[in-house]
């Protein structure tokens, strides 16, 4: 077996002569026709360098605070100055299909969000569902995300008006007005989080959460929408106007008791909109790949104005189904308010937690879509920036009263994608869309029965429904208990008890999983390859003859050293002194005898903290009162240096610093036949 090469650390000069790129030029790594977020147009074809090298030669050359270096943060900032400048003719077809095709679906269900699930006039969802993308498409960093209310959000900001109307009771105009304060409350406090989050850089909380935990949340969240759509679907609106109902376990037992008092045209109304919708749905998706022009059937937008004709046709109203009823634009009392008013103020303390919830779900939705869709088109997305355009825009949004908390939707985001968009002008010109309906449609929605609002929610919600069991099944095959449990819990809590329980527990779990793994810090004894001077990392049930005889415990050291997995230290490597695994108890029989010297391989050490190099500083203290000799061995120099600034190498003496295993091992050896050891307080014999 041939020798491998002694370690020779890199000296951080050494690297001067190939920079790391930027990250302004990281960001463009694939130019294609599908991401003109990311083209820079500027028509030199075969020059031989990419767009991204001629900015980043550009950047070397420039000094400081220049014109180039105000353009290149301005590009990364704000991205809608470099799209605007490249953008192309030949996108707008695309991206105007996209924005109609999205519109069809985001205008009802920003109605039925609104009215059903937030209990707020349909103001609400639809300036949400223009503000928000309009100020995302010129601070985001993906081409195609959707941004618009959300199921679970209008769910949430709806359930915090309920429950400070029932701490605080409020009748007639005062209840409208007290839920329009406490929305626009909530949706200033979502955009300041997550503007706040992406400024600090910590966009990292995606990964934080696991699958099974969103999964179980969302399923959740989508049986509780579902619930509570079944009222208005089956008449008992009247009913349940005067019932106080918290969790929705309450609400079932509450249908299960009135099923009775259903009223029956509203819950054939129910029945055949949905059963359209479904059925459609169904067709849509196992055709459109046949039939191409499937992607574009609104079945939502037809299903919409279906029923609002037949409604005013035949004066459905009069058999007892309730409609939207009279929204005009002139209706409403303003459409620009300072949100910090004292009116709305005095809800902060109440709505804060409901916007936290918000801000974690909100966003962790939007960077799935984004991702997804950034890998499709082979663009990157910036977790930080996405934070920082979608909490700019509910800023922007909570300036209109009474605007629902607005992020990205996968399936959303997904139609845009199918239907042509290319650039965030399709959000631009859903905006307009929008805007255009606010002023021109609401009118003529008079008539819309709110049952068919209720079952466009639940058609949303159904194909949510029904990947759970798929999962299950999958954590099963793979018996990931943990994670099925994490799943299990989070669906039972959000149903038994409430959607901020729901998510909160399971996510303080999460978050304790999460430190423990960190904690444990992965450290693996080292044995000599027979015949050879090689020491490789040992599993728990190592074979005899690759131990050292020696007395020498070589113990490597795989991951980043800090106050977190630093802690443990100590009782890990004794545990490897007496055991030399971790699979023993500790009121096992020790199987080990003690060391005579102990070598720390620091090869994959890259980053060592303060309360690291104090560990360390201990640990050599404690080895040396016991007679045992410590040496280092492959220690990069900024490393090396921590240790010294801890007085570790003062301590020890530079010679028990070694640029390989094979010499600490042969130091200790030498010095051993010498009867001598010199760290400074102690010796081996």
């Amino acid at each position: 077996m041939s020798n491998r090469t002694s370690y020779s650390p890199t000296p951080y000069a050494s690297r001067a002569a190939s920079p790391e790129p930027s990250h302004l030029s990281r960001r463009v790594s694939v130019i294609t026709e599908e991401s003109p977020l990311l083209h820079h147009g500027d028509g030199s074809v075969g020059s031989g360098k990419s767009p991204g090298r001629r900015e980043y030669d550009e950047l070397q050359g420039a000094p400081a605070w220049s014109w180039l270096w105000w353009r290149s943060r301005v590009r990364y900032y704000v991205p809608a100055t470099r799209w605007m400048m490249e953008y192309k003719l030949s996108y707008l077809w695309g991206d105007t299909v996209a924005a109609i095709t999205v519109a069809t679906v985001i205008i009802p269900l920003s109605l039925s969000y609104a009215s059903s699930l937030a209990h707020l006039d349909p103001f609400s969802g639809l300036f949400a569902a223009a503000v928000q993308p309009l100020v995302y498409s010129l601070l985001g960093s993906c081409a195609h995300l959707s941004v618009g209310p959300e199921g679970s959000l209008s769910l949430l900001v709806g359930q915090a008006i309920q429950r400070i109307l029932h701490d605080d009771p409020h009748s007639g105009d005062d209840a409208a007005a007290v839920g329009s304060e406490v929305a626009t409350m909530i949706t200033f406090q979502v955009g300041m989080i997550s503007l706040c989050l992406g400024l600090l850089r910590l966009g990292f909380i995606d990964v934080v959460l696991s699958r099974s935990l969103l999964r179980g949340f969302v399923t959740a969240v989508s049986l509780v929408i579902v619930i509570e759509q079944l009222v208005p679907m089956l008449g008992l609106s009247h009913v349940h106007a005067g019932t106080d109902l918290h969790t929705a376990f309450d609400k079932c037992i509450f249908l299960v008791q009135h099923l009775r008092e259903s009223q029956m045209p509203t819950a054939i109304l129910s029945l055949c909109s949905i059963s359209f919708l479904i059925v459609t749905r169904t067709i849509k998706t196992r055709f459109k790949k046949r039939f191409g022009f499937l992607t574009y059937l609104p079945e939502i937008l037809i299903c919409v104005i279906v029923t609002t004709i037949l409604c005013s046709a035949f004066e459905w109203q009069a058999l007892g189904i309730e409609v939207l009823g009279a929204v005009s634009f002139s209706s409403r009392k303003s459409f620009f308010a300072l949100p910090l008013q004292r009116t709305n103020l005095r809800f902060f303390k109440q709505a804060f937690p409901t916007a936290i919830f918000c801000s974690i779900v909100g966003f962790i939705d939007s960077v799935v879509a984004a991702k997804q869709n950034a890998q499709r088109f082979r663009y990157s997305v910036s977790p930080n920036r996405e934070l920082t355009a979608l909490g700019a825009g509910n800023i922007a949004a909570s300036f209109v009263p009474s605007t629902l908390p607005a992020y990205g939707a996968i399936t959303r985001s997904r139609l845009a994608a199918d239907t042509g968009g290319k650039t965030p002008m399709s959000s631009l010109i859903l905006s307009i869309i929008v805007l255009l309906s606010i002023r021109f449609l609401l009118p003529a929605l008079y008539f819309l029965p709110k049952a068919v609002l209720a079952c466009i929610i639940c058609l949303v919600v159904y194909t949510i429904i029904a990947e759970m069991p798929e999962d299950i099944l999958f954590y099963w095959k793979m018996s990931a208990w943990n994670d099925m449990f994490l799943m299990m819990l989070t669906f039972i809590l959000t149903l038994v008890w409430s959607v901020e329980v729901g998510i909160g527990i399971p996510f303080a779990l999460t978050i304790l999983l999460v430190v423990k793994q960190s904690s444990q810090q992965r450290i693996k004894i080292m044995a000599r390859e027979p015949g050879t001077t090689h020491y490789v990392p040992i599993d728990e049930d190592f074979p005899t003859e690759l131990e050292d005889t020696s007395g020498v415990l070589v113990v490597r050291i795989f991951e980043n050293l800090n106050f977190v997995n630093t802690g443990s230290m100590k009782e890990r490597l004794r545990r490897l002194e007496l055991y030399g695994s971790n699979r023993h108890h500790p009121s096992d029989a020790p199987i080990r005898d003690e060391p005579v010297a102990v070598v720390f391989q620091l090869a994959d050490v890259e980053e060592m903290d303060a309360s690291a190099v104090q560990i360390f500083r201990e640990l050599a203290e404690t080895y040396t009162s016991r007679g045992v000799c410590v040496c280092f061995a492959r220690v990069r120099p900024a490393e090396l240096q921590a240790l010294r600034k801890g007085g570790v190498v003062d301590f020890l003496g530079e010679n028990h610093f070694h640029p390989t295993v094979a010499a600490a091992v042969s130091f200790i050896e030498h010095e051993r036949h010498s009867e001598h050891c010199s760290p400074r307080n102690g010796s081996i014999a």
